[in-house]
């Protein structure tokens, strides 16, 4: 089977399928050396992600989720296997047109925000926007409409210490979709909070999620906040398997 019939066949597979999906990984393999063995992490996964579609990825830790997201979010390559971006192929790309692509159209969320701690949340979000080259007046007001949507619009000048968990990662999750990616990928977004504090981070993410359209791709051991998303995947042998 060769590549272009592999988008064709996975966006035939999705009843409202667009002409092909946002994200696509196609035949990826990933392998580690750990002394003298050789750790298969990913043998020939495949997954196609649509606008507007959001899905957990669940499964147990060392089954290779983080690797998956990061050869997704062109942060790490494949040893074999393609990912397609909006179906073009990324392979070939050079680092400099891979750091573009991470840049405007791909969004991270991480276990731990990595919030700059001497920076105000409303200069945190402000950041990835000034980067791509928008003015400081117009980065400050897109900062300041998504932090409001999320609940801290009293949050806008306190510093992450200032903050609690989930304050800071919701700061974390205004700040990756600052830029308007067209792919969001979250790695145990709310793995470091009580159950509680998950469930409003999450749903706040959701709610971002699915009024921007990304595509969005979400680590996460909570069976409670994978049943709220449109599909949800496992990682077995290798091989990425649709759940129920």
């Amino acid at each position: 089977m060769d590549d272009t019939t592999a988008i064709s066949e996975a966006t035939t597979s999705t009843p409202d399928a667009e002409e092909h999906p946002l994200i696509f990984l196609h035949g990826i393999s990933r392998h580690f050396r750990q002394g003298e063995l050789t750790l298969d992490i990913l043998k020939g996964a495949e997954l196609a992600v649509w606008s507007g579609e959001s899905v957990a990825l669940v499964a147990p830790s060392g089954t290779g989720k983080s690797t998956l997201l990061h050869i997704a979010g062109l942060l790490e390559h494949p040893d074999s296997g393609e990912v397609y971006i909006d179906g073009a192929p990324t392979s070939n790309l050079s680092d400099a047109a891979r750091t573009r692509i991470r840049r405007n159209d791909i969004g991270f969320v991480y276990q731990f925000h990595h919030l700059l701690p001497e920076f105000s949340a409303l200069e945190n979000v402000m950041l990835p926007q000034m980067v791509r080259g928008l003015s400081r007046r117009e980065s400050s007001a897109r900062a300041a409409e998504l932090l409001s949507y999320l609940g801290l619009k009293d949050r806008l000048t306190h510093r992450p210490a200032e903050m609690s968990g989930g304050e800071q990662q919701r700061v974390a999750i205004a700040r990756a979709v600052a830029n308007a990616p067209r792919i969001l990928m979250a790695d145990e977004p709310t793995g470091n909070l009580d159950v509680r504090t998950a469930e409003h981070v999450f749903a706040a993410l959701r709610q971002l999620a699915r009024a921007s359209g990304v595509a969005a791709v979400i680590a996460t051991h909570n069976l409670d906040i994978a049943a709220q998303m449109d599909r949800r995947v496992t990682i077995h042998d290798g091989l990425i398997v649709e759940l129920p």
